[in-house]
């Protein structure tokens, strides 16, 4: 199984280097707190030594598998908030897992909220190249 998780990041904002990092943290992790958000409790628990984890045999197999092996993520980009907006509606049109982000603009973008990037999946690379397979990385 080839399963990874895509950062969607919109170079014509011209970020600061520890800018685009931070926004691209918090698409990823956002995407992860939707999915533990909307499963079962019984389906998080402790492992053996004492760490949280996320249990087996829940409803997302592409979760548990990108967890417990590679945690691939690839980060690619757009040039302007249009083309961010395309590939985050093609996404949710695939029902692909995926979070758009929009910073406060308080450190970056004179005080203006600003839609920086996304993050799409952990989900089947197949399921999302189909989406995203064009873009260049970042």
């Amino acid at each position: 199984m080839n399963v990874k998780q895509i950062i969607v990041m919109r170079k014509d904002l011209n970020m600061r280097k520890g800018k685009m990092t931070a926004q691209g943290s918090h698409a990823s992790l956002a995407n992860i707190l939707a999915l533990l958000e909307h499963m079962p409790a019984k389906h998080i628990g402790m492992d053996a030594k004492g760490d949280v984890a996320v249990l087996p045999l829940f409803a997302h197999p592409e979760l548990e598998y990108w967890i417990n092996n590679k945690f691939t993520k690839i980060c690619v980009s757009v040039d302007s908030e249009m083309e961010l907006m395309q590939i985050y509606t093609q996404a949710k049109q695939a029902k692909l897992l995926c979070t758009l982000i929009t910073d406060a603009g308080l450190t970056e973008f004179n005080g203006v909220p600003t839609k920086t990037c996304l993050a799409i999946g952990p989900n089947l690379s197949e399921n999302i190249d189909k989406i995203t397979g064009h873009l260049k990385l970042l």
